[in-house]
């Protein structure tokens, strides 16, 4: 399959708009109102696009909406983020089950023709020749931005054939569809296992259900492990046999770990540390200097506003066995203590109840407040019995393998995407000998 590609302006191919398409900051002041409450239609804007599309979106009334109508989104638009420190960020509209606009400090590009240009357009500039052209027209130190005149200048080189255009965006898609799949199957593996923490140890359901005489809807030998009735204690009624402990009697709080001055070691960055979510994806190794430092198995927590707030930490699994990591000093490490499994302090971190609990012991002035360690001297747990900890770490120690290959098989497929990506958009590599590199990797 191949073709003549040929040069064309942005503008030449495609629409270009920006969230003030409809006149001035103040008369957009006067008209369009906000809310974090579900309403009509969701304001995209780049964070929503970097916290995974998570539901914490800004909402439009219908009149809203409408005095934004020229900036409103199709599933599948690109936008590109045009002001600030993360200007050339490239992202597409999901399907958010509502009507959207965009939102402020980015463009949205629509094409003037078939799917396969808008397709083919995301990849372009989502690549390093795309990303070197939004490059050379930023302006700005303080405050780096470009704007929609310059952009429609910009001079791209596409395939006139379109089977070929929607043949790059489609073998560049599959990549993409599944590293996607993989990032949803975690999301649902990991809330799996919160859901069963929950149950199991904040809620106490299969206990309740066999002193009620109700099915656990577990299975026979996990059933057997749990006790038919309750006991009363300072936390109100436990399952009985259970023990109310100081969480530090179950789980090392910023246990001791060694790294010299000066050693070379993986470093976890707070940006870098993950979302409510366990597994972190990117780290670097850096000279160890001062901070926290874990080794697998290890729970990271950050303990400063806004990040403890915003759910940033992590479950630690991606050292080399005998390592040692490191990060920044705001965060606290947890780790459990046998016979409890070191996923439970993970998930314990996860609840409702621990992250309120530290929420509202915080200290020090306003927008620098944190944890301090010594709360969870005060910090009582159901320490549950060993069969039900094993139990409990055989599954859960099973998901988090799970997750761990899902990613790795995502960055594999991320490193093949990012590799076939500028070849493909420039031509270099025709899509044949592309499809080939995709089917060897099983996609």
């Amino acid at each position: 399959m191949g073709g003549d590609w040929v040069n064309h302006r942005v503008d030449d191919v495609a629409n270009v708009t920006d969230y003030v398409a409809n006149g001035s900051f103040a008369i957009l002041k006067k008209n369009v109102s906000y809310s974090s409450t579900p309403d009509f239609a969701i304001l995209v804007r780049l964070v929503d696009f970097n916290n995974g599309w998570n539901g914490n979106y800004v909402y439009l009334p219908e009149n809203s909406y409408r005095f934004l109508k020229k900036s409103s989104l199709d599933v599948g638009d690109v936008i590109i983020s045009n002001v600030g420190a993360n200007t050339g960020t490239v992202f597409r509209v999901p399907d958010l089950g509502k009507p959207a606009t965009l939102g402020p400090n980015s463009i949205v590009i629509k094409t003037k023709g078939k799917e396969s240009l808008r397709d083919f357009l995301y990849y372009y500039f989502s690549g390093p020749m795309g990303q070197n052209q939004i490059q050379s027209i930023i302006t700005g130190s303080a405050q780096p931005k470009f704007n929609k005149t310059d952009f429609r200048a910009i001079t791209i080189k596409i395939p006139s054939n379109e089977h070929e255009q929607r043949a790059i965006a489609h073998i560049l898609g599959s990549l993409d569809d599944k590293i996607e799949l993989n990032r949803r199957m975690n999301h649902t593996l990991e809330a799996m296992a919160r859901a069963i923490f929950k149950s199991w140890f904040v809620d106490f359901d299969p206990v309740r259900a066999k002193a009620e005489g109700r099915p656990t809807g577990l299975p026979e030998d996990i059933d057997a492990l749990f006790p038919d009735s309750f006991e009363d204690s300072e936390l109100g009624e436990i399952p009985k046999g259970w023990e109310v402990v100081a969480m530090p009697e179950i789980i090392d709080v910023n246990p001791a770990r060694k790294l010299k001055k000066g050693q070379i070691a993986p470093y976890l960055e707070m940006k870098n540390a993950p979302e409510n979510a366990a597994r972190a994806l990117h780290w670097h190794y850096r000279e160890y200097g001062s901070g926290v430092k874990f080794i697998n198995g290890d729970v990271l927590m950050a303990r400063i506003t806004p990040c403890l707030e915003n759910g940033k930490g992590a479950f630690v699994d991606f050292l080399e066995d005998d390592q040692v990591g490191w990060g920044s000093t705001e965060y606290i490490v947890f780790r459990s203590k046998k016979p409890l499994p070191l996923e439970y302090s993970y998930f314990l971190s996860r609840t409702n109840d621990f992250r309120s609990y530290t929420i509202v012991n915080m200290t020090g002035s306003s927008g620098r407040q944190r944890v301090p360690a010594t709360i969870f001297d005060s910090y009582l747990v159901a320490n549950p019995s060993r069969e039900v900890s094993e139990c409990f770490g055989m599954i859960t120690g099973a998901i988090m393998q799970k997750m761990k290959k899902s990613d790795e098989e995502a960055h594999t497929l991320a490193s093949l995407r990012d590799t076939l990506l500028p070849k493909l958009i420039s031509g270099e590599l025709r899509v044949l000998d592309a499809e080939k590199f995709v089917e060897e990797a099983g996609v």
